[in-house]
């Protein structure tokens, strides 16, 4: 399944004072957290977990625990509505837990196409949740890639893969990108993956595209971020999405690179669940490019 299991992260506030105060952790209601997307050509995926509060000991029985079970899923594009089964998978030891079509019932199974809106509902913990996204048409394009030997103060084994892409006249085209290449069997988001058209409206540009990284681990060296290896197979995956998804994983990677920085200002993570869950419904238009770059 390409997908990694987010839990959302909740910007660090640093305090500095000269007198000595006494803080009470507050506990905090668990809210739901969804991680919903549907993509060109794909079952939606659907991930349920509650929220875990900030002053928790993380480990990974707690976050087993935090998946939400049972709950009704239902996806809609106007014309079928199909509820979603819940599915587990292992991974590294542990298990997963996802909404997905439920192909015992094929006759409403829904699939992702271009230019289509997309409804979802789900009934979980005694509460109600809706949300919408549409799978834009794929106007923002790749129109080639190609590699480049990275600066000369650069190790050599590394290489940059770049992009040239034509956005079309008129605001409003959203994208977020992933890669794969051999080390990674799964798409992963870029650091910075999503963009506006602010800047660029009408515009054909070349631009370098970084190596996905995958959030769930700690990294091995700031230095070889964002570079491929000479060797690499590299696939990119272009999405075009509406605005709403672009809010919501622009806020969120923001939030993400601001934890334990004391001097960044908090960050409000804007998702599109309504009755005050977390999260977003994304819905993905895919391109994909490929690169073979040599030894």
């Amino acid at each position: 399944m390409n997908k990694w299991i987010p839990f959302l992260l909740l910007t660090i506030f640093f305090f500095s004072c000269e007198k000595n105060i006494s803080l009470v952790p507050e506990t905090q209601e668990p809210k739901l957290v969804v991680d919903a997307q549907i993509e060109t050509g794909q079952s939606p995926v659907v991930i349920l977990t509650n929220s875990i509060n900030y002053f928790s000991e993380i480990n990974s029985n707690l976050l087993m625990g935090s998946f939400v079970h049972n709950a009704k899923v239902t996806i809609s594009d106007g014309v079928k509505t199909h509820q979603l089964k819940e599915y587990n998978i292992p991974v590294g030891g542990a298990t997963y837990f996802f909404y997905a079509n439920d192909f015992t019932n094929p006759a409403t199974a829904i699939t992702g196409e271009n230019g289509k809106q997309y409804s979802l509902t789900i009934e979980a913990n005694g509460k109600n949740y809706n949300s919408s996204t549409n799978i834009p048409l794929p106007l923002k394009k790749i129109d080639s890639i190609w590699w480049k030997k990275p600066p000369v103060d650069v190790d050599t084994t590394f290489a940059i893969v770049m992009a040239k892409i034509t956005d079309p006249k008129g605001l409003g085209n959203y994208i977020r990108y992933f890669t794969r290449n051999r080390n990674n069997s799964i798409f992963l988001p870029g650091e910075n993956s999503v963009f506006d058209d602010q800047v660029i409206d009408g515009k054909t540009y070349d631009i370098p595209i970084t190596a996905g990284i995958d959030r769930n681990k700690p990294r091995t060296s700031f230095d070889s971020t964002g570079y491929f290896l000479r060797g690499d197979t590299v696939t990119i995956k272009l999405c075009n999405i509406d605005k709403s998804s672009y809010t919501f994983w622009n806020t969120w990677e923001f939030a993400y690179q601001s934890i334990g920085n004391p001097f960044s200002s908090p960050v409000k993570v804007i998702g599109n669940i309504s009755n005050n869950a977390l999260g977003a419904f994304s819905g993905y238009s895919v391109q994909l490019k490929t690169v073979i770059i040599p030894k």
